[in-house]
């Protein structure tokens, strides 16, 4: 009996070790093809960059000068990709958790956020191009980007959203209401609170798909090239990804800009991570705070 259980104990132990070494060498593997894309990206990029590249506009049929206008394009439609996705998603999210009468409506909708988050970038740029460019004539500008690129990141940032309100203890909010708290008090002064770091995860996540995305705007806002800043939200603008795609795909002299082209990648997945530390820093700052 004995020797049985021990038998039984050493195989137990055997699959809990293959488990976790299955588990190390995938997170590994992960990391390594992480590093190296990023490494290779850096020593194919680093000589384009220099303070013109930065700075200057493209001259020579894209063949020299820099990416100002593309930096600029990209963070205005981020930017406002962000303003538009993250109200609606988080106001949509607290009415599915706090409002709404869970029920077949309630999981009717959380079915197609989720089969939104799953659709293909081309159809929302598609949709933007019928809905914002045709349909209400706003034309291909910042503006029908910045809202095809928040419908996009919309069911992120709900899903996330929705997850970081359920974790709020139930108990928060039933204290709340015992002391005669309204319920919106209670959702905007306890709940919103101890769910802000959960909901800025999502919009981190947000934030990277939508300054990376290229069809949606090749749609609605990209220009093949401008070499002028956009003066309001109805101006074309270029933008990294798209700039990246005409480079490789459709440029004159696509061997010359090889440079450029890894260049401009690296700006972009730059740009990406400063956005991303940004948010970062505030989620732990109201962490923090939320400690004191």
């Amino acid at each position: 009996m004995q020797a049985a259980l021990t038998t039984s104990m050493t195989f137990r132990y055997f699959k809990q070790q293959v488990f976790f070494t299955v588990v190390r060498l995938s997170a590994l593997l992960i990391a390594l093809a992480l590093g190296g894309l990023i490494a290779y990206i850096v020593a194919n990029g680093i000589s384009a960059i220099s303070w013109d590249f930065l700075t200057l506009p493209p001259t020579d049929s894209m063949t020299k000068g820099g990416i100002m206008p593309a930096i600029l394009g990209t963070l205005y439609l981020t930017i406002g990709a962000i303003a538009v996705a993250l109200p609606l998603g988080v106001v949509s999210a607290i009415y599915l958790t706090e409002y709404a009468k869970q029920g077949r409506f309630v999981r009717l909708v959380r079915i197609g956020i989720n089969c939104l988050a799953g659709v293909p970038s081309v159809v929302f740029g598609l949709f933007g191009l019928g809905f914002f460019v045709v349909f209400l004539h706003f034309g291909s500008c910042i503006l029908s980007g910045a809202l095809t690129l928040g419908i996009l990141v919309l069911p992120t940032i709900i899903g996330a959203s929705e997850e970081a309100l359920k974790a709020v203890p139930q108990t928060f909010r039933e204290a709340s209401l015992a002391l005669g708290v309204s319920k919106w008090e209670t959702i905007y002064k306890i709940v919103l609170p101890n769910a802000l770091p959960g909901i800025l995860t999502g919009s981190i996540l947000g934030i990277g798909r939508a300054a990376g995305e290229t069809a949606p705007i090749m749609f609605t806002a990209a220009a093949f090239f401008t070499a002028k800043l956009p003066s309001s939200v109805f101006d074309e603008v270029m933008a990294l990804p798209y700039h990246v795609y005409v480079l490789a795909t459709a440029g004159t002299h696509i061997d010359q800009t090889r440079s450029i082209q890894y260049g401009t990648v690296l700006v972009l997945v730059g740009l990406v991570l400063g956005v991303d530390l940004i948010a970062i820093v505030i989620r732990s700052y109201v962490r923090k705070k939320k400690r004191w």
